[in-house]
This record gives structure tokens, sequence and C-alpha cells, in this order.
């Protein structure tokens, strides 16, 4: 297990209330959140956001107040210095990442690219044919 650092995906008092929470809910204290980037969306990746009752090997695993997340090293590397919060709005609620890697993002914020990745992906990042998930703020 390792501590929250800067080097590592920040999360706010708010995304931890949160996932604790989902957790209760789920009714299995067990439970860790994936936090994970893949391939695909408008801009070129996109985050996803599961619950495992077990790590890989490889995993970074850390904990802030009692809520263990798991974040594999290909993911760590877009993930890095990321901060997730929870907020809540008149339009609904979810998690937001505010992601220092993301250079670009989609109209809808639910996929970035990077310098590396380059743009789009081959599509429009107008956000008009993105599903509706997790927001990301630069």
């Amino acid at each position: 297990m390792c501590p929250e650092s800067p080097l590592a995906v920040l999360f706010s008092d708010d995304a931890v209330s949160k996932v604790r929470d989902l957790i209760v809910e789920e009714g299995n204290p067990n439970l860790m959140l994936r936090v994970s980037v893949s391939g695909g969306g408008c801009s070129g990746f996109q985050y996803g956001f599961a619950f495992e009752q077990q790590s890989e090997e490889a995993d970074l695993v850390f904990e802030k107040e009692g809520v263990r997340v798991l974040i594999d090293p290909i993911s760590l590397q877009y993930l890095r210095g990321a901060h997730v919060d929870f907020q809540e709005a008149a339009d609904g609620s979810r998690f937001v990442i505010k992601n220092p890697n993301a250079k670009s993002t989609c109209g809808c914020g639910s996929s970035f690219s990077t310098a590396d990745n380059g743009n789009t992906n081959g599509n429009t990042a107008d956000g008009k044919s993105c599903a509706s998930r997790t927001p990301v703020d630069r």
C-alpha cells in the first residue's frame, strides 16, 4: 500500500465520502475503487471507475480515510497528478477529474488527449457524439 502523494492521484474529501457511501450501499466493505484510463472516447482516452475486491500484483494501491483505490501502471502514467472530486449541482452529481496530463478534452469532458497521443483519434471533438460520462477539467 502506498500513501497518497502528489505523484499519484489525489482524491478530495467529497470524492472519498461519495465512494465510501457507494461501498456501504453495495454492502461489501472489501470493495476497492479502480480508476483506469483506456483508449476510446472522442479525444483518444477515457476514464473508467469500477469496484473490485482484489488488486492485481502491479497495481498502485493507496488509501484515504479507509477508502482503497487501485490504479494499474499503464493508467497511472496518464493519471499522475490528477485530482478527483465529487460535485453536486442542479443538473446532477458526478465525479470530476482535473488532469494536468490532459492537453485537450472533448465537449462533454468524458475523454481527453495528451501531448503524446495527438488529437482526436480520427473523431471530431465537438462533444455531440460523446456519451455523458465522467467530466474532465484541465
